[in-house]
């Protein structure tokens, strides 16, 4: 069975264990969004591939995980 089964544990347990990460959000390239700083978006998909590697997320979760 998985660890993580909901985007939403998967977010907490990303920032219970990166608290060093930035949370603050700049404007997107477009100018209509917002989103995380490089280093913390690096983070976020090296961390999931990893658990998914692993066996702790399904590879779908993997794939529609957003922070």
């Amino acid at each position: 069975m998985y660890q993580y089964t909901t985007q939403k544990q998967l977010r907490a347990a990303f920032w219970e264990q990166f608290p060093q990460l930035s949370r603050k959000r700049i404007t997107d390239y477009s100018g209509r969004g917002k989103m995380y700083c490089t280093n913390t978006r690096c983070a976020w998909v090296d961390w999931l591939d990893c658990l998914s590697k692993s066996g702790e997320i399904s590879q779908e979760l993997a794939e529609r995980a957003t922070l």
